[in-house]
């Protein structure tokens, strides 16, 4: 396992759930957290003080990562304040849950544009920093409807879908540049999106988002060939397992 004490982390979606577990995560490892984009300030500084807790740095960046200057600002924020960026980790997300004729087109562009247009252009916008860095990876948290599809989720689903083929195709373009880029497939995690998406599901037993974070720290840590570009997470007996 590689040693990832000192580096700089970008995270979306910080403000609660899995973006704050791995913040956390990461904050006890001793790498620096940005956490970028988000309206809900609260929520940030609850995550803020968290990762302070855990005796890591941290820099709340709130607004919305759909405006290009937001982006801009937010990075620059982040490399001024801890010297560069190694690691981005594209985790907010939105989720919607209606039959397919009741899906209106202006939640469709709105899931477009946060699960899919945000971590691309954050990304692109994001390479220059981590081109810098000779530890630069690129974690994009997808979802098993990257590549399942369950009724009701079909906005959803095909936003995930585009998610991982845009994670597949970057990681073969960045490979010879020594950048990972990889993708997490969580099943049902417990955190609030869940329970739009799939309100239908029990809370015992499903994935809760430390596990993920686990997950996102044995990326981070592990760069050797035999780390494949892409994991699920589900759960059997109560037991997380990876595919």
């Amino acid at each position: 396992m590689d040693e990832i004490k000192g580096l700089t982390a970008a995270v979306t979606g910080a403000g609660g759930g899995i973006g704050r577990a791995i913040c956390v995560s990461l904050a006890k490892e001793g790498v620096n957290v940005a956490l970028l984009g988000g309206n809900n300030t609260e929520r940030l500084a609850e995550t803020e003080r968290e990762v302070r807790a855990a005796g890591g740095r941290a820099l709340v960046i709130p607004g919305n990562l759909g405006k290009a200057e937001v982006a801009d600002v937010g990075l620059k924020a982040a490399e001024k304040e801890f010297g560069g960026i190694d690691i981005l980790i594209n985790n907010a997300g939105k989720a919607f849950n209606a039959p397919f004729e009741e899906t209106p087109e202006e939640v469709l562009d709105a899931l477009m544009e946060i699960n899919v247009k945000v971590p691309f252009m954050l990304t692109q916008k994001a390479l220059p920093y981590l081109k810098k860095s000779a530890r630069a990876s690129i974690i994009n948290i997808c979802s098993v409807v990257s590549k399942a599809g369950y009724p009701y989720q079909s906005a959803y689903t095909a936003s995930k879908h585009a998610l991982l083929g845009f994670t597949k195709s970057l990681a073969a373009e960045l490979f010879k540049e020594g950048i990972r880029v990889q993708a997490v497939n969580p099943g049902g995690v417990y955190t609030d999106m869940v329970k739009v998406a799939r309100p239908d599901l029990p809370p015992d037993g499903m994935i809760m988002p430390e596990e993920i974070a686990d997950i996102v720290l044995f990326l981070l840590k592990s760069r050797g060939n035999a780390v494949i570009d892409e994991i699920g997470v589900h759960r059997v007996n109560k037991q997380p397992f990876l595919v």
